[in-house]
């Protein structure tokens, strides 16, 4: 024992180690909670998302997102793929339940209303037509932005709510890259 400045010192001596080994755990632990329950990461491994993402694109996921509330039109969203839920998907959402939705003349209508060209399409998307699609409750019409290279909704048929992993909030990779996801 050692005193300094009439404070009691004690030394563990070799003990170094246990302090190591319980700091190690709960780092650990906190890890999995956090990658488990919270955030999420996931890699990009098609062109289907394009502009938006890109092959090889490491993205964040919230996982916390849809249990505090429900997708909305436009949000970008990782599911279990409904024809093999062992797969995982990203697609955004362009309906949701209750919602119409069909594409005429190389135009996409939600509720009968033709949609503007949105931003993160990229030029020169051509649509087939399809539909109309009526969403039931709980349900979501899901497209990729790069529509033309796209396994979704008009393929596979609507996604059920049970279905959703996380709202995609973050490109993390590669750094030129790195931004929020919209």
């Amino acid at each position: 024992m050692a005193e300094s400045n009439g404070t009691v010192v004690e030394s563990k001596g070799p003990a170094w180690w246990w302090d190591l080994l319980q700091s190690l755990i709960i780092a650990a632990i906190l890890a999995l909670i956090i990658r488990g329950f919270l955030f999420t990461p996931f890699y990009i491994p098609s062109p289907s998302m394009e502009p938006t993402l890109y092959p090889g694109d490491r993205i964040i996921v919230n996982r916390l997102a849809y249990r505090l509330g429900e997708p909305r039109h436009g949000d970008v969203v990782v599911f279990r793929y409904p024809l093999d839920p062992k797969r995982d998907y990203i697609k955004r959402v362009v309906a949701v339940g209750g919602d119409t939705v069909e594409a005429r003349n190389n135009v996409l209508y939600i509720n009968g209303q033709p949609q503007p060209r949105a931003g993160y399409l990229p030029p020169g998307i051509v649509y087939e037509d399809f539909g109309p699609v009526t969403v039931a409750a709980d349900n979501y019409f899901m497209m990729g932005d790069n529509r033309n290279n796209s396994a979704d909704s008009r393929v596979w048929g609507t996604l059920e709510r049970n279905y959703i992993i996380g709202k995609a909030v973050l490109k993390f990779w590669p750094l030129n890259h790195i931004g929020l996801i919209k």
